[in-house]
């Protein structure tokens, strides 16, 4: 396929040589290519990656570019350049520099790309609604600015064609039910203005559903909440579970006639946040074909971390309470505190270990990736943008995944259930849209 037309070079680039001595690299430096290849040494692993990235390149679920277009550049991206965001530090309040940009996408051999148009809980349903038409606005000139490189998508077909001519293929998704200002005119909309999967909720309940980090108002989804989930199905929109609660999971998936995605998230089993799926839902994914695409953020995946986390904020909480209004003191406790009390290290291992949870308890089919990069500070340790996928995919060669495994891990899965999620809203095209009553203050 054309999209892999560079893949020997992309191996050869990213054999490991042995460097165990000046003399070898220098004799490297020096030699002629039939030198240089007798003191390179083959990692089996990352071949094995590359092998499998080659056929399928990754489908990632979650990436938050149109945020940071947002809040760095206030979706003003004329002079925006996607070629290079190594120098976008200076437009973040901690000098971050931006996880994505189109060379780091090849180099991470990513074919397809779901693009985040989330916009803040917080807002007024009908502000999130207006941000989030803007963020699909954003995200589609940006694609639209790189031809060469991107390719607007909407259906599985679309998909493929993307990768088989060599174009990262972009899909949107809408993060938080709070975009649609429950109404079900709205979610069409968004429908066809291209967005193709929603997550349910965010960090805040709707007024439909609960999410799994605020405190439950309606013990999972109301009703509309599942007529929510059954006009998504109808229209072919993925139902996306991330960041709900686990009774809303339970009400989704009693109700769901499509598979459905969890764009972003890991297992509870291995961490125990409230945002990572428990055993109870992953034991019904094989019974509606949908997946868990793994996510890569360091609180999901180390429980050690999540930990640290915790204490570190009740030590914080505690200085407060004890130096109200000496904001200098308390500065200075935390100071101390973190020299005392280092951030565990998160490794692709820890992301590795909850792709072998999903794996070891339903099996490989239901398993993708959702990194959730320009979302989060920084990914693991190897893996911190978007170049590092062919790291992952190593580790879990490294575990004894086959080539086939780690294709349908990266992408197989992914497409898979976008065209189930198609089929069956074809199959139910004849169905009529459901209709809800305005609010009483609406009517004439």
């Amino acid at each position: 396929m054309q999209h892999n037309s560079v893949s020997l070079a992309a191996i050869a680039a990213c054999l490991a040589i042995t460097t165990a001595t000046p003399l070898i690299a220098q004799d490297i430096e020096q030699g002629s290519s039939e030198e240089v290849a007798a003191v390179v040494k083959v990692d089996p692993a990352l071949q094995a990656a590359e092998a499998a990235l080659e056929i399928a390149p990754v489908f990632d679920g979650h990436n938050d570019v149109p945020f940071q277009l947002r809040a760095r550049f206030d979706n003003q991206i004329n002079q925006f350049d996607f070629n290079d965001t190594s120098n976008t530090g200076d437009t973040h309040s901690e000098g971050r520099v931006m996880h994505t940009d189109i060379p780091r996408l090849v180099e991470g051999r990513v074919g397809a790309q779901y693009w985040s148009v989330y916009v803040p809980a917080s807002l007024s349903e009908p502000e999130a609604v207006q941000m989030t038409i803007e963020q699909i606005d954003v995200m589609k000139r940006l694609i639209d600015r790189y031809p060469q490189a991107l390719h607007y998508s909407e259906t599985a077909r679309d998909v493929e064609d993307a990768i088989e001519s060599g174009r990262v293929a972009s899909m949107l998704g809408m993060e938080g039910g709070h975009s649609i200002g429950s109404s079900l005119a709205v979610l069409r909309q968004m429908y066809a203005l291209g967005a193709r999967y929603m997550t349910i909720t965010h960090s805040r309940n709707t007024p439909w559903a609960d999410s799994a980090t605020d405190t439950p108002e309606h013990g999972g989804l109301t009703d509309f909440g599942k007529d929510v989930i059954r006009e998504m199905n109808r229209i072919g929109m993925l139902v996306d579970l991330s960041h709900v609660s686990e009774e809303t999971m339970m009400d989704a998936l009693d109700v769901a006639r499509a598979p459905v995605i969890f764009s972003h998230s890991g297992v509870r089993a291995i961490n125990g946040h409230a945002r990572n799926v428990p055993d109870r839902i992953l034991m019904r994914l094989p019974e509606n074909g949908g997946i868990v695409m793994v996510v890569a953020l360091p609180g999901f995946l180390n429980d050690e971390r999540r930990e640290w986390f915790a204490e570190r904020e009740a030590f914080e909480a505690r200085q407060q309470s004890l130096y109200q209004g000496q904001p200098a003191v308390v500065d200075a406790a935390m100071a101390e505190w973190d020299d005392e009390n280092p951030e565990p290290a998160t490794m692709i291992s820890h992301m590795a270990d909850h792709i072998d949870h999903i794996r070891s308890l339903v099996g490989v089919e239901y398993i993708g990736i959702g990194a959730d990069f320009d979302g989060m500070p920084s990914g693991p340790v190897g893996f911190e943008d978007v170049s590092g996928y062919p790291q992952l995919f190593a580790e879990l060669s490294r575990r004894g995944y086959s080539q086939v495994e780690m294709e349908l891990i990266a992408s197989r899965n992914a497409i898979r259930v976008l065209r189930d999620a198609e089929r069956y809203a074809a199959q139910n095209s004849g169905q009529p849209p459901i209709e809800t009553l305005l609010p009483e203050e609406d009517q004439p």
